[in-house]
């Protein structure tokens, strides 16, 4: 063929590609309020460092109904680029093309782009648009099937991230679920593995799709979602500082950020947070913002398990993943929810070589029938099962009370941490005073004279011994008792000391985590 030819038809087909399924469904989508697909990338990465493949891929005929026309790129877009000039590989559904669905070309281009992550240890972000399975082309040789296979071959080799644009349907529900971080705009966003009309026709349910799969059902009730934002572009913005804290792969660490505060700083704030009074709540996360760098702390799941708080902050310029309870919420109490929550989080930081730092306020599991048959048992030792398999620095810091199942929940000492921090306001029992005083003593209390007075002198008693620190000190199950002004640059000393540690690998192929 004629170069001039051969070139004109290049451009011709290049354009194409560009416009997905035409100017006038690109019109409609902006008119929406949605942008496209090649937008969302040149607004995620690094100008000009968009490398593309598969860019002339196309769909393979129809099994069922007429055949659509060759565009280019079959309805998705893959490549690699760099992020804050750091390597990562990104797919893009375009919904200009038959709603984005996923043929068996789409599907393959995805799952080549995920293979090439795991082998050249990059990060992968999922920028989601589909409204699921192409129904035309039936079964396929590639579908839904590979990529659930390809992020579970991935996942913990390297971060896998899903970024929900817009209505995204069955299998892209899956695959975003297999992924470690589901960010969603609120208004905009909606997963679900069944739309409205299949429920109406089932269970004869009515429902919108914002109310059955929107941002906020799945930040607050189902868990699905990690982070919620507004904006496209703050879903983008999100994305990236989020992989600015992690690492690679698993074969890679954090990349250190210059610090933001002095690692010797130490906050008198932190002198005055814990009430006087042992039932009177306060926000943890104020407790958290004065111990790590300045504002640097990015939670995760933050509308989700209330009473349990997980994110990422930096100390000294480091990632470290940071767990602990919300005594503003269920008194910090450990329930289902927060169970998951917990030990998805701690087995991410495990994996991702990310230390983890656990502050402790926490009265126990929480009672009650419920719980107890939603499968509290089960789901309260995922938390045991994780702390106990991670073999990232972990550093717990007991600031009030460390009670019963609590305990090792949150990390103790024979659970594997490696340093175990206390304030002189710690509370180290098996429960609290009043009611082991009752369990032990409730007999003798029933058929005393004085049960009051004999009641309010054991109580008295319990706390003489279980009330601070010193008891667990004295039996090493704490390392060191420490002024509360003390904890971050005690934090950050240890975290230099235990920067080199490297268990001996597990003898087992992997164990069986009570999922």
């Amino acid at each position: 063929m004629d170069m001039e030819k051969a070139i004109l038809k290049y451009r011709d087909m290049k354009h194409k590609s560009s416009v997905g399924g035409g100017q006038e469904r690109i019109d409609r989508l902006r008119k929406e309020g949605y942008l496209t697909a090649e937008k969302r990338i040149a607004l995620l990465t690094d100008p000009g460092s968009f490398v593309e493949w598969g860019t002339f891929a196309g769909h393979q005929p129809a099994e069922f109904g007429p055949n659509p026309p060759y565009i280019p790129r079959d309805g998705v877009i893959t490549g690699f680029a760099e992020i804050d000039g750091r390597a990562v590989g990104l797919y893009a559904h375009d919904r200009t093309v038959q709603g984005g669905s996923l043929g068996d070309v789409h599907a393959m281009k995805i799952v080549h782009i995920i293979d090439r992550c795991r082998e050249m240890k990059i990060p992968l972000v999922a920028l989601q648009d589909s409204v699921g399975a192409r129904i035309q082309e039936g079964n396929k040789r590639t579908g839904f099937d590979g990529i659930f296979h390809a992020c579970t071959r991935a996942s913990g080799i390297v971060p896998l991230i899903s970024a929900i644009f817009g209505r995204c349907a069955g299998g892209v529900a899956y695959s975003s679920a297999l992924m470690d971080f589901v960010l969603m705009i609120r208004g905009k966003s909606q997963l679900f593995i069944t739309g409205p009309t299949v429920i109406k026709a089932v269970t004869n349910e009515d429902v919108t799709f914002e109310e059955l799969g929107g941002a906020d059902v799945h930040a607050r009730k189902s868990g699905v979602c990690d982070i919620v934002v507004d904006t496209e572009e703050e879903m983008i913005e999100r994305i990236r500082e989020l992989l600015a804290l992690l690492p690679d792969s698993n074969a890679s660490s954090p990349r250190r950020v210059i610090p933001s505060d002095d690692p010797d700083h130490q906050n008198v704030g932190l002198l005055t947070i814990i009430p006087r009074e042992d039932r009177k709540y306060y926000n943890m996360l104020h407790l958290i913002d004065m111990v790590i760098d300045d504002a640097s702390f990015f939670e995760i799941k933050k509308s989700y398990a209330k009473n349990i708080i997980t994110g990422f902050g930096t100390m000294d310029g480091w990632t470290v993943g940071i767990i602990a309870n919300q005594p503003a919420c269920l008194a910090g109490a450990i329930d289902v929810n927060a169970a998951d929550k917990g030990a998805r989080f701690i087995r991410f930081c495990d994996a991702f070589n990310i230390p983890v730092i656990t502050f402790v306020d926490v009265p126990g599991y929480l009672p009650g029938v419920h719980q107890e048959h939603l499968g509290i048992i089960r789901h309260g030792a995922k938390m045991l099962y994780a702390y106990a398999e991670a073999s990232v620095p972990k550093i717990t810091v007991i600031v009030r009370k460390d009670y019963g199942g609590g305990k090792q929940a949150m990390c103790s000492k024979p659970m594997g941490a490696d340093f175990v921090l206390a304030w002189p306001s710690a509370e180290l029992a098996v429960m609290g005073a009043e009611g082991a005083v009752d369990v032990i003593y409730g007999r003798e209390l029933a058929e005393s004279d004085r049960a009051e007075e004999r009641r309010s002198d054991l109580i008295a008693e319990y706390r003489e011994i279980f009330g601070g620190p010193y008891e667990a000190a004295r039996k090493m199950y704490v390392d060191d008792i420490i002024e509360p002004q003390e904890t971050r640059p005690k934090i950050i000393r240890a975290l230099k000391i235990l920067r080199s540690k490297k268990p001996a690998p597990m003898d087992k192929k992997h164990g069986n985590i009570p999922l």
